[in-house]
């Protein structure tokens, strides 16, 4: 087989026991891998209704066929479980070196049940497995495991995935973390591993366990075009400033989400945007294993209050604009200084920001005091009381424990009105780009399973400005950014379908996409099959982005969620937003839900409850699955 190796581990964390499933070709070509192939274990392991810390939760970890072989973009890794956060299905991806090397060790997936009696780490080397002690690292931040682990186990060459203190503590939206600085963020995933008392997976491996290449001509001359191209595609703004190189362009247009999301437009931009830091703290341009585009931010500050170390990275955009305009904090050694606590502590930036951003606009309108949090003047702009509140979180100190629920829990145990200020979708945090600007992406923020979500499909300006390549998807009739009409629906799906794709085959979107991105959606095809001598089409790939996307949605409907989860926060309907380009927008609840509609029927799904038909899961080849939901 090539691209895999054919090897699932499982582990019971109750038992102790580790056992090697090899699956079939077909299998393989059916899941394809990451998100998909992990949702098959959820479904089919775990019971409806249980306690998404309970040993029951299945923990599930893919790679796809692409993860460690010499191409851009490849070394990617998948997450999921039922969410602590939302109560519903849990979905994140990572990037980073551990992708490749858990390939390199000799496996494709990592299912674990159970939970420990006391903390372990997994290490996986050469095809082997075993559980080993991990009490010594219990308590310890990303960077001390990192150095232990290396010191104990004598190899220089490997990779740590785990969970710093946050995960530990049990903080919902905790994360896992590789490199000390990079995240599987959202969803929670870290919290389900702590709660397993899993503290670390160790990877190494050896050329034995490469993955073997069906045409490794036709993918050196691939990797040899993106090398070539870069510099002339539309990554190459990314290979420079990061995704920060988009904090002052979404400011200008009045996109950039300010204060708790009253507005749109932070007078503070240009002093966290990424040309600011790449001429003042950026140390470095740091990469994924084997990318050339080398987005990831290293910075350092070695004087004054914050002091930051390149082991921890830096900030992406999403942190700069939670930490940054969503609390009103135009400090940028302070946002770096929370980005590297959260990398130590191993949460997501965007729901600790924003869930401290909500928290600050409470304080404000009196609804907080200064009794209610411990005596910190959670006031917007106050950048020290935003970093204090990280650590907080990251321990569940005082005040920090009732934030680490995440805003819309948190709410609803403070009550008072506090309510009304939160900015979630599905219980988690809205990251930071705009529906009021961009109308598609609110309506996949509205009915995206796990959340909102910006990278579970293209955005609206992308069908203007790239003709070209939407023709791919069969998508030839442009529509503003700011229309929801029936076409543009039609454009929310099919990207949809594709970035669920990227998600199973587990690519980078930024490096392959539809759109903007290095490789288009058939070059992808073109590496896929050059890797396992398969004959994908590009409408087999999306498939398999709808098999996905139809067991995400299965998951949720059987833990009792569909058409009433699927809304957006109240203040996007009731409130206009005010100051920029974009004062006085506020979005349409009926535009929404006639979308909606669009939406269900364009997927297969009963337009009533938002859940898929047996029709449709058997189109999809997931009869199982309807069997399981006793349709």
């Amino acid at each position: 087989m090539y691209g895999f190796h054919g090897r699932i581990l499982h582990v019971d964390l109750t038992t102790g026991e580790l056992r090697v499933e090899i699956p079939e070709e077909a299998f393989y070509r059916k899941y394809m891998g990451g998100s998909a192939l992990c949702l098959y274990y959820l479904l089919r392991d775990m019971p409806a209704g249980v306690d998404p810390f309970a040993a029951e939760n299945v923990l599930a970890m893919a790679v796809g066929p692409m993860a460690g072989v010499p191409i851009s973009g490849q070394s990617r890794l998948t997450v999921a479980a039922k969410s602590p956060l939302t109560g519903m299905v849990g979905d994140s991806q990572c990037g980073g070196y551990f992708p490749a090397e858990l390939k390199f060790a000799g496996f494709d997936a990592v299912i674990i049940r159970g939970q420990a009696r006391r903390p372990v780490y997994l290490w996986l080397h050469d095809g082997e497995a075993e559980l080993r002690d991990a009490s010594h690292l219990w308590d310890r931040v990303t960077g001390e495991v990192e150095d232990l682990i290396k010191e104990e186990l004598g190899v220089k060459r490997l990779e740590v995935l785990q969970v710093g203190p946050a995960g530990e503590n049990r903080v919902r939206f905790a994360a896992i973390m590789n490199m000390a600085n990079r995240a599987n963020g959202r969803t929670g995933m870290g919290a389900v591993m702590g709660s397993k008392r899993l503290k670390a997976i160790v990877a190494t491996g050896s050329n034995r366990w490469k993955p073997k290449v069906a045409h490794p001509d036709r993918l050196k001359g691939m990797a040899r075009w993106g090398a070539q191209h870069l510099d002339s595609s539309d990554a190459a703004g990314l290979a420079l400033f990061g995704t920060a190189v988009v904090t002052v362009p979404q400011n200008k247009v009045g996109g950039l989400p300010t204060r708790n999301w009253q507005s749109g437009y932070f007078e503070g931009a240009d002093q966290i945007s990424g040309e600011r830091m790449y001429e003042e703290i950026l140390k470095k341009r740091d990469t994924c294993y084997g990318c050339v585009v080398r987005c990831k931010r290293v910075v350092e500050i070695t004087d004054g209050r914050y002091q930051v170390h390149p082991r921890y990275g830096g900030p992406e955009y999403e942190t700069l604009a939670t930490f940054g305009a969503y609390c009103g904090v135009d400090d940028l050694e302070a946002i770096a200084y929370a980005n590297q606590l959260c990398n130590m502590y191993g949460m997501d930036t965007i729901s600790c920001g924003a869930t401290i951003a909500w928290a600050m606009e409470c304080f404000e309108v009196g609804l907080l005091t200064k009794e209610d949090t411990d005596g910190v003047e959670l006031r917007f702009g106050n950048a020290e009381a935003m970093v204090q509140m990280v650590e907080k979180i990251a321990k569940r100190e005082g005040f920090g424990h009732i934030l680490a629920e995440g805003s819309a829990r948190a709410a609803q145990l403070i009550g008072r009105g506090t309510e009304q200020f939160v900015v979630a979708v599905k219980g988690q945090e809205v990251p930071a780009h705009m529906p009021h600007l961009k109308r598609s992406l609110g309506l996949i923020y509205a009915v995206n399973p796990f959340g909102a979500d910006h990278q579970s499909s293209e955005h609206d300006p992308a069908y203007v400005q790239y003709p070209e390549r939407m023709a791919t998807l069969d998508l030839k009739d442009p529509v503003a950014p700011k229309v929801l009409n029936g076409e543009k629906v039609t454009f929310a799906v099919r990207t949809q379908w594709l970035y669920s794709a990227l998600d199973t085959v587990n690519v980078c979107q930024f490096v392959f996409g539809p759109a903007w991105q290095l490789y288009d959606a058939l070059q992808l095809v073109e590496a896929l099959n050059a890797i396992t001598g398969w004959n994908v089409s590009l409408y087999e790939l999306m498939e398999v982005g709808r098999r996905r996307l139809n067991l995400l949605r299965a998951f949720n409907a059987r833990e009792g969620f569909g058409r009433e989860a699927d809304t957006l926060p109240k203040r996007f309907f009731k409130e206009a937003l005010r100051g920029g380009k974009s004062d006085g927008i506020r979005l349409s609840e009926a535009e929404l839900e006639q979308a909606k509609d669009v939406y269900y029927a364009l997927n297969g799904w009963d337009v009533a409850t938002g859940n898929p038909t047996r029709a449709t899961l058997e189109g999809v080849g997931l009869a199982w699955v309807a069997d399981r939901l006793g349709l």
